[in-house]
This record gives C-alpha cells, structure tokens and sequence, in this order.
C-alpha cells in the first residue's frame, strides 16, 4: 500500500469519527465532515468508499445533500436550532462571567453557520423531491 493511501484511509477516519460527533454535537458541522470522509476514501480505498456511501449516516447526513445539491427546509430548521441552542448556552456562560473574546468568535461561527446554510446551501422543497424522483425513474 502507497504512503498516500494510508494517510488518505488515516484522514478519512478522522473525518468519519469527528462527523460522527457532530452528529449529537452540533458545534462539529456533520456534513463537512463526512464530505471530506467521502473523499478520502474514494482516493484511498473502493471499498472503504462504497462501505460509507452504504451507511445510515451518509444516507441520512448527506445523500440528498450530494445528489441534490440541497436539504430540506426541516433538515435545516432542526440544524440551525440545535446549533443556535448549543452555541447560545455557550455564549450566555460566557457572557456571565465576562469572557467577551470567545464570546465574538462564537458569535461569528453562529453567523458564519446561519448565512451557510440560509444562502448557500438550496432548500429542496417537495416538488423539487418529486421531479428529482421522477427523473430517476
């Protein structure tokens, strides 16, 4: 095995595992992550990659994301709201006992989250999923 492949299967674990915390952690963006998984085994290892693309977590995290270049405005409510909850009870501690510096830089990523996802990730709505089913078929 080539030294890229193994730090392309090392990567890609990584990516898998810190994706997976972000699952119930929502300050790790899930997508990103498993975005990133995706790559480094589809460059290190066909059967890696085809075990990910078969999981629940990439079915269910990135699969319409991937090949429909969006989510669904309930994916994305539920996304900005468990993030919104979690940085804000980061940012209350925080701005409690007076620590304003990683106050801002939480603030700035609740920012940075909330334009990602308003502006540029494509809200699917159910016409786009029927179209989209319809062509497959």
């Amino acid at each position: 095995m080539k030294v890229k492949q193994v730090v392309f299967i090392v990567l890609g674990c990584v990516c898998l595992a810190l994706g997976t915390v972000g699952v119930f952690l929502p300050v790790l963006p899930t997508t990103p992550f498993y975005l990133l998984t995706v790559f480094f085994f589809a460059n290190s290892s066909q059967k890696l990659h085809d075990w990910f693309v078969g999981t629940k977590l990439y079915k269910k995290h990135l699969e319409s994301f991937v090949q429909k270049k969006g989510m669904t405005r309930r994916t994305k409510i539920s996304i900005l709201a468990s993030v919104t909850l979690l940085m804000g009870f980061g940012f209350f501690m925080m701005a409690r006992k007076g620590i304003w510096i990683p106050c801002i830089i939480l603030a700035a990523v609740w920012l940075a989250h909330l334009l990602y996802f308003v502006f540029r990730v494509k809200t699917i709505t159910a016409e786009t999923e029927a179209s989209s089913c319809q062509r497959h078929y």
